[in-house]
């Protein structure tokens, strides 16, 4: 797969991913968060659980699980991106923010040709 192809895919399931979540009860808070550090592909509340979610998006399982991709490192510069965004934030809206608790969830999404696809939540991930 092209890289252009790649790409589009991703922002596929990123789309997919955040309808799935907003269906399910989540509040999207931010989409495709950037600092210096890395990227958050999607920052979601969940009743007081502040969520970092990682999508990943896979055009078939021959190389495994998309969410199989999701390492320990990547675990802990998720954990490092949340505590960033948050300091981020205006004061205004941080102090609006009551979370409880940061969590890190994963969204697996395999998408083979014009089957339907195939979605895989796994929340808290350790």
């Amino acid at each position: 797969m092209d890289i252009p192809a790649t790409r589009a895919l991703g922002r596929y399931g990123e789309q997919l991913a955040c309808r799935y979540l907003s269906d399910a009860g989540f509040g999207i808070l931010d989409r495709n968060w950037r600092c210096a550090r890395g990227e958050i592909d999607i920052v979601a509340r969940e009743d007081a659980d502040l969520v970092v979610c990682e999508v990943k998006t896979r055009s078939g399982a021959q190389f495994g699980a998309p969410f199989e991709a999701v390492t320990r490192q990547k675990l802990r510069r998720l954990r490092r991106l949340a505590m960033l965004w948050l300091d981020a934030l205006p004061p205004v809206e941080r102090s609006g923010l009551s979370v409880l608790t940061i969590r890190i969830d994963v969204v697996s999404i395999v998408k083979r040709g014009t089957d339907t696809a195939r979605i895989t939540h796994l929340r808290g991930v350790q």
